[in-house]
């Protein structure tokens, strides 16, 4: 059984669900997950893998989320925890593994996240092991919603992380609400940053912000060796990008030393 630290108390099984977490909605689709390298440059290691939705036969997250409707909205977000986790198990993961939420398919998060503890004691996966990224692309509409849903599922021993950073609603008003342990910062200031000086000075300030917040910084989107370069002089040395590891489709990606130099 996994332990769970008093501070971090596991909803109880009592607790009264709302409407939609006693339905069972058949999704009429089939989905798994590949899982792609988040590294430390500093290190040079593997820090945590996210995982990103396929089809049964490695087909596009577009293929998946197309098929997404507000019928089966909370079905899905549902069964993409249980799977991500059991996926990662199955794979003898060891680092921490990122998972993509939606935060209008949260209606209460003390009742929505039972599925989450079930999954990680019946596939023996730490729930400290986990973060929970808001999903890119969902429209978040209601922000005191989605900072409730970060703040209990820190209480209950989750990290979290705000995705995109500097695009749509992922922007300094969230981050002043609430300070996650990680923001990762929209690809679109990535790309090029080596040669952009609006993005540099951009980048810098989010660097100085976080430092000053005590939240870490990631850089998504890595696909040159002067992107990675430039980033980690920054200050930044959480990256994540095809320049490491593209997603590996049902298994653990390789980093190769090339990535590195």
């Amino acid at each position: 059984m996994i332990p769970i630290h008093p501070s971090r108390t596991e909803p109880s099984s009592s607790a009264t669900g709302c409407r939609e977490c006693k339905k069972e909605t058949d999704l009429g689709f089939d989905f798994l997950f590949a899982y792609q390298p988040i590294v430390d440059v500093r290190t040079r290691s593997i820090y945590a893998h996210e995982a990103l939705v396929r089809g049964p036969n490695g087909e596009s997250a577009y293929s998946v989320l197309s098929q997404v409707t507000d019928a089966n909205r909370y079905s899905f977000d549902q069964a993409c925890r249980v799977e991500a986790i059991r996926g990662a198990a199955a794979l003898g993961m060891k680092e921490l593994l990122s998972i993509n939420f939606l935060p209008n398919a949260v209606y209460r998060p003390e009742a929505c996240i039972r599925s989450t503890f079930e999954a990680a004691r019946l596939y023996d996966f730490p729930i400290e092991q986990i973060i929970f990224e808001v999903t890119e692309g969902e429209q978040v509409t209601d922000r005191p919603h989605l900072v409730n849903i970060f703040r209990e599922y820190r209480r209950f021993g989750f990290r979290t992380a705000i995705d995109d950073f500097g695009a749509g609603y992922a922007g300094l008003g969230l981050l002043a609400d609430y300070q996650p342990d990680i923001i990762k910062i929209d690809m679109e200031l990535v790309r090029g940053i080596d040669s952009s000086k609006p993005k540099q000075a951009i980048v810098h300030g989010i660097v100085s912000i976080c430092a000053a917040l005590n939240v870490r910084v990631l850089a998504e989107g890595i696909e040159t060796s002067a992107e990675r370069d430039f980033l980690y002089s920054a200050g930044i040395d959480l990256m994540q990008g095809y320049l490491f590891c593209k997603p590996a489709f049902q298994a653990i990606g390789i980093i190769e030393p090339s990535s590195w130099a």
